[in-house]
């Protein structure tokens, strides 16, 4: 037997136990739905519908390529519900917007409602008015506007008929003055100056002081070539 003293007892060794993973959420058919269409919609904002593919939707949301043909069918299927929520969104929130007495408030609510959509939904905005070779079920950008437009046209053919101005004229002045509102919104949507409000003004500063000074048969001061 040795004579070499033997090393004290070193204190005792602490048993150590992995830390469990935390538990993966299992979502519902609900939930895994909704965040494909919003993982879908910032995609398509950002990227187009081209340049989105069905491998990055599935990546981004944490799922596989099956998993969004089972809700969707597919890129293309996913990307109409996305177009047709944004149009009737779009929709809802201008229509909503048309109320009161006198045009000019009309004209500013509806301007106003249009620009701020923009404001907090760039992304849908940016998906509704880039082309896409996909049909939703509720149509395009133009036939949403001519929607809107055709609410506008009835109160301008009231007013029309109330200042002596042809009421059958409406549709066209409603699908100019809606026009306008759009395309200015198109360009705001980057600009992003002047703010808001003072974009909605000049847009009412233009359409009310021209509608308000209308001739009643205009006609062409230079005469076709």
């Amino acid at each position: 037997m040795s004579t070499a003293e033997a090393a004290p007892p070193g204190p005792p060794r602490r048993r150590t136990t992995a830390t469990p993973a935390p538990a993966r959420v299992r979502m519902t058919g609900t939930q895994r739905r909704e965040q494909l269409l919003d993982v879908g919609r910032a995609l398509f904002a950002s990227k187009g519908f081209d340049g989105t593919t069905t491998e990055e939707i599935a990546a981004e949301a944490g799922v596989s390529k099956p998993v969004v043909y089972e809700h969707f069918g597919g890129k293309e299927g996913l990307y109409a519900v996305v177009v047709d929520r944004e149009m009737a969104r779009l929709l809802e929130r201008i229509t909503a917007s048309l109320i009161g007495n006198h045009p000019r408030e009309l004209l500013e609510q509806a301007a106003g409602a249009l620009l701020q959509y923009i404001e907090s939904q760039s992304d849908g905005f940016r998906i509704l008015v880039r082309d896409s070779p996909v049909t939703s079920t509720t149509g395009t950008f133009a036939s949403l506007l001519s929607d809107i437009a055709g609410q506008v046209e009835h109160i301008l053919a009231r007013e029309f008929k109330s200042r002596g101005f042809d009421p059958r004229l409406a549709g066209l002045y409603s699908q100019a003055l809606v026009g306008m509102v759009a395309l200015s919104g198109q360009w705001w949507l980057d600009a992003r100056k002047p703010k808001r409000d003072e974009v909605a003004a000049h847009l009412v500063n233009l359409a009310w002081n021209g509608l308000s000074h209308l001739e009643p048969k205009p006609k062409l001061r230079a005469r076709p070539s």
